[in-house]
């Protein structure tokens, strides 16, 4: 796999959109650099910018970028609700496919290195890229801010990781560092207070708030026995929050950092963040998402709340991605779009699906083309996510079936893990045709010389391998989907029997279908032994598929018979 990494910096201007973009366009200067994000705030005077690429590319690019805000940003003159230290406040990357976080960590510490010594300005490690656990912590680093480093920057203990120990008077300092994916992440408030919105934070935050004598806002702190204050620790773990009031929305925020969206996820920070909130009288209108974020913390997010609403979760990932946002308000400031805020949507090769993405009767002409595909193991994998989606349209027509309430906890499993394997099935049409496209480009490989021969024959072969193999995977993952369906037959909503009946014969037709590509694409390979094995197990998985599924639909006739 190739290694991938983001990188994230955040620069210290968010008022001049025309700097904003110079710097920008410094950074998709670098080929092969993909620019994914920029949000600017004015409030915060911050714009945060998300790319990605090869590790080489992404800390040539951030290094432009870096160069280029020291160039147009002067620290003397930057006021913000936001800390900060330098015009490149912040630069961490994050490892995201194909490589370690030992080795992103390596990458900072490369792109900090190179920082200090051609632009002189004095860089600080942060997170994995730190050695001194010390001094990992980005808010313990950044403490004082631009105005204070000039002093805290002498300081032994204090003294940068690469370059002089001198504040660069109009860049200031930067931290660079590697660390897990971070969400950026504001709660909105119906009040103007800062002092309510810091109170919900302090409860809310891992690091929680110090503990004093008498009155928890305004006594005296209480040290333990090494002088150290006690603190009283906040709900979440691996979040970090403040309060801040924002003029542009007119309201306070909650601004947080999840550190690890997997300890903490995004929805119960939301309504953890809600509690406090309704404890101080104050009330959540909504919420903000600053920059990108996976797909995963929203999934989990939208199921948490059709859950609470006792509702199926076992619905489309478009819906529960709407939930989601709904549930947390994200667009209560602004549009929330998913394609632009989400990162695998913003990775995502829409040439890789190009025939599920047609209408269906665009599809069907498609397909009646004089084009070779899609074909025959495009429709099975086709038919076979028809049959999944019938078994899951029972699920929830069971789920919410008027006197089944009680049997929510039984049915919505079974939708959701029918939705699984619809996506999977829907997947492998657009993947059965490239596989296709595969062989072609392979026979249309040159053959002039003795080693192109040589080179066109073995790239047939590992496509006709790869071909086989997505029909092989289309049975699979079809007959995966009979568990449901015979549920579904024999406990799901009465007056739904005939749709799964249907679904039973799409997958039926799927396999017996896919079965028939495995044939013929493994007949021309010259690995006999790989190929009689998949076809062995493509046989023997067909006529377990045809008894099962005849037996779901001998049953269901005999009960409409009835």
């Amino acid at each position: 796999m190739q290694p991938i990494i983001e990188c994230v910096p955040n620069f210290s201007e968010g008022r001049n959109l025309q700097t904003i973009k110079t710097i920008t366009d410094a950074i998709e200067s670098v080929d092969g650099i993909r620019l994914l994000d920029v949000d600017p705030g004015k409030a915060t005077n911050r714009t945060v910018v998300t790319f990605v690429g090869s590790p080489e590319d992404v800390i040539h690019a951030a290094f432009r970028g870096i160069a280029k805000a020291a160039e147009l940003i002067d620290m003397r003159n930057h006021s913000g609700e936001h800390p900060r230290m330098g015009a490149t406040d912040v630069c961490p990357l994050i490892p995201i496919s194909g490589i370690t976080m030992e080795e992103t960590a390596m990458y900072a510490q490369k792109l900090a290195k190179r920082v200090a010594e051609e632009l002189a300005i004095p860089t600080y490690l942060y997170e994995a890229a730190q050695p001194n656990i010390e001094r990992n912590n980005l808010s313990v680093i950044r403490a004082g801010e631009y105005e204070g480093f000039f002093e805290k920057i002498k300081l032994p203990e204090w003294a940068p990781d690469f370059g002089k120990a001198e504040m660069n008077a109009t860049a200031g300092a930067t931290v660079i560092g590697a660390r897990d994916f971070l969400i950026a992440y504001n709660v909105n408030l119906n009040t103007k207070s800062t002092r309510i919105a810091n109170r919900i934070a302090f409860d809310v935050r891992e690091a929680g708030r110090v503990k004093r004598e008498g009155n928890p806002y305004s006594g005296k702190i209480m040290n333990n026995e090494h002088g150290e204050p006690i603190r009283i620790p906040g709900k979440l773990k691996a979040v970090k929050a403040i309060g801040w009031y924002i003029e542009e929305y007119n309201m306070a925020q909650i601004s947080m950092n999840l550190t690890n969206y997997k300890i903490t996820p995004l929805h119960i920070a939301f309504e953890e963040t809600r509690k406090a909130a309704d404890d101080r009288g104050v009330r959540v209108t909504g919420s903000e998402l600053v920059g990108l974020i996976p797909l995963q913390p929203l999934l989990d997010a939208g199921k948490f709340f059709l859950q609470k609403q006792g509702m199926s979760v076992g619905v489309s990932e478009s819906e529960l991605v709407d939930c989601a946002i709904r549930s947390m308000g994200l667009n209560e400031l602004g549009p929330f779009d998913p394609k632009k805020k989400i990162i695998e949507y913003l990775l995502r090769d829409e040439k890789q699906s190009r025939l599920v993405s047609m209408s269906v009767r665009d599809f069907v002409n498609e397909t009646a083309s004089d084009s070779a595909a899609p074909g025959g193991g495009s429709i099975s994998a086709l038919t076979g996510a028809m049959g999944a989606a019938l078994g899951t349209m029972v699920a929830n027509l069971s789920a919410i079936k008027k006197g089944w309430e009680d049997r929510l906890e039984e049915f919505s499993p079974w939708a959701a893990e029918g939705q699984q394997l619809k996506d999977k099935l829907v997947a492998l049409v657009d993947e059965d045709t490239r596989a296709f496209d595969a062989i072609m480009s392979a026979f249309g490989l040159p053959k002039d010389t003795p080693e192109q021969v040589a080179e066109r024959k073995q790239a047939i072969q590992d496509a006709s391998k790869y071909a086989t193999e997505v029909p092989f995977r289309t049975m699979q993952t079809a007959f995966d989907c009979l568990p449901l369906l015979k549920q579904m037959a024999e406990h799901g909503n009465p007056n739904s029997l005939s749709d799964v009946g249907v679904g039973a014969l799409c997958i039926k037709t799927a396999v017996r279908g896919a079965w028939l590509n495995v044939l013929i694409n493994a007949q021309g390979l010259s690995d006999k032994s790989w190929a009689d094995n998949i076809v062995a197990e493509a046989k023997a998985l067909l006529a377990k598929n045809h008894a099962a599924c005849d037996e779901i639909i001998l049953g269901i006739e005999a009960k409409l018979s009835a």
